[in-house]
C-alpha cells in the first residue's frame, strides 16, 4: 500500500483525504492548525452572479457550486454545516435588473441557481427580517457553509478510515524515490506528497528552489449568537464587504475582511470590527438590536495570487508531487471540488491524467524554479 501524505488540513486537504481510496493507499494529514482559514470560516456557496472576468474561475466555481449535492450525499452533512437557503442580493434597483438577466443567461449551463425572483423592499424584509425594506434579487439556489464545522466533520470521518493526523509544523526534502517530511517530532517518508497549506505552500517550496505566487490575506467575521429563528432565511450578499450569513440555532455571521497588508497576524481587531458592523448595519433595521448579542471574532490567513485566481495539480518537474493554493475568499465554494479532482487524479479514476486547464493556468504561471 503506498503512502500518500497531505501537508495543509484545511478545506481541500481534508476533502482530499476523505476522497482517496484506502484500499489504495495509507494517509497522513499534517497541520499545525495554525491560521488556518477554514477553521474561521463561513460563507456563501452561490458565484453565479459573480462579474469576474476569469472565465476558467466562474467554471471552476460553478461546479464547484454544482458538486455540493454529491460531497453533502457523501459525507452526511447535516444544516448545521451546509444548508441550500438560497440567496438574496441587495443592490439598487438598475443593478438587480442587470444581475437578474445574468443569472437568467447562466442558468442554461448551471440550473443549481434554481429559480430568480426581483422583490421589492417588503418582499426582501419578509424573506429576510433583519433587513430593511430594500429591493434584492432573490434566486433559491446557494447555500451557506460553516468551514470550522465542516473540517471537524472531515476530521472524523477521515479518523474512522484509519487516516492519520500529525499537528505539527512541516518541512520537505527531495530524495530520488521518496519524499521526506520532517516535523519536530517525526522524520517520515511518503511516495505521493500533497501540498494544500494555503499560503504556507511558499515556505514549504522555497526550499526546493521554487518561486511561488502566493501571500497571505487576513480575513475577519463577526459571530453573534441570538435567539432569533434563522435555520430557514436565506444568505444575503450586500454591498461591499458585507455579507450577512444566518445559521442554525440564532447564530449570525457578518463578513468577511479582506486585509492584504496584515501577514500572518491573527489578532482580532477594533477596526475589522468596527468596518463590518458600520458597513453592514447600514443595511439593518434594527443594528443595536443584533450588535448587542453575545459577539466573538474568527481570523484566519487566506491564500492569494497575483491574478486572484486558484491553482492546483502537479508541482513542474516533479514526481507525485501535488500542489493547491490561491482560493482567495471563494474557498469555501471551490475548495471541496478541488480536494475531490486531486483525489481522482491520484486514484487513476481516469485512464489519462486528468486535465485541469479548463479550472487553471498552467502551474508554471504560479510555481517557477528559481534561476
Amino acid at each position: 500500500m503506498k503512502k500518500v501524505m497531505i501537508i495543509g488540513g484545511g478545506i481541500i486537504g481534508l476533502t482530499l483525504a476523505n476522497y482517496l481510496d484506502k484500499t489504495k493507499f495509507d494517509v497522513t494529514v499534517i497541520d499545525s492548525l495554525i491560521g488556518q482559514a477554514t477553521s474561521a470560516s463561513a460563507g456563501i456557496i452561490s458565484p453565479w452572479l459573480s462579474k469576474r472576468r476569469n472565465k476558467k474561475w466562474y467554471q471552476l466555481a460553478q461546479d464547484g457550486a454544482a458538486f455540493f449535492p454529491k460531497l453533502v450525499r457523501d459525507f452526511a452533512l447535516d444544516e448545521s454545516i451546509y444548508a441550500p437557503c438560497g440567496t438574496l442580493v441587495v443592490r439598487p434597483e438598475k443593478a438587480l435588473q442587470e444581475l437578474a438577466e445574468l443569472a437568467e443567461n447562466r442558468r442554461k449551463e448551471a440550473p443549481g441557481i434554481g429559480e430568480i425572483d426581483l422583490l421589492t423592499g417588503s418582499q426582501t424584509k419578509e424573506v429576510l427580517p433583519l433587513l430593511k425594506e430594500m429591493p434584492s434579487l432573490r434566486i433559491t439556489g446557494g447555500g451557506r457553509l460553516d468551514g470550522q464545522a465542516y473540517l471537524a466533520h472531515l476530521k472524523a470521518n477521515a479518523q474512522q478510515q484509519q487516516v492519520t493526523f500529525i499537528e505539527e509544523k512541516a518541512e520537505i526534502v527531495r530524495t530520488d524515490n521518496h519524499w521526506q517530511i520532517k516535523t519536530k517530532d517525526h522524520f517520515l517518508e511518503t511516495e505521493i506528497l500533497c501540498l494544500t497549506a494555503g499560503p504556507g505552500l511558499l515556505d514549504l517550496l522555497s526550499p526546493l528552489g521554487y518561486q511561488v505566487d502566493i501571500r497571505p490575506q487576513k480575513g475577519q467575521l463577526l459571530s453573534f449568537a441570538t435567539n432569533l429563528p434563522t435555520n430557514s432565511w436565506p444568505v444575503a450578499m450586500l454591498e461591499g464587504e458585507g455579507d450577512l450569513i444566518p445559521f442554525s440555532n440564532g447564530q449570525i455571521l457578518l463578513g468577511a475582511t479582506h486585509e492584504n497588508d496584515a501577514g500572518w497576524d491573527l489578532t482580532p481587531t477594533e477596526a475589522a470590527q468596527q468596518q463590518l458592523m458600520t458597513g453592514i448595519g447600514a443595511f439593518l433595521e434594527d443594528p443595536e438590536a443584533l450588535f448587542a448579542a453575545p459577539m466573538t471574532m474568527r481570523v484566519g490567513t487566506r491564500a492569494y495570487t497575483s491574478d486572484f485566481a486558484p491553482f492546483f495539480g502537479e508541482v513542474p518537474d516533479e514526481t507525485n508531487l501535488f500542489a493547491a493554493s490561491g482560493l482567495g475568499s471563494s474557498g469555501l465554494t471551490t475548495g471541496p471540488y478541488i480536494g475531490y479532482l486531486l483525489a481522482n487524479r491520484i486514484n487513476e479514476v481516469h485512464a489519462q491524467p486528468t486535465d485541469f486547464s479548463c479550472y487553471t493556468k498552467p502551474m508554471t504561471e504560479y510555481i517557477k524554479k528559481r534561476l
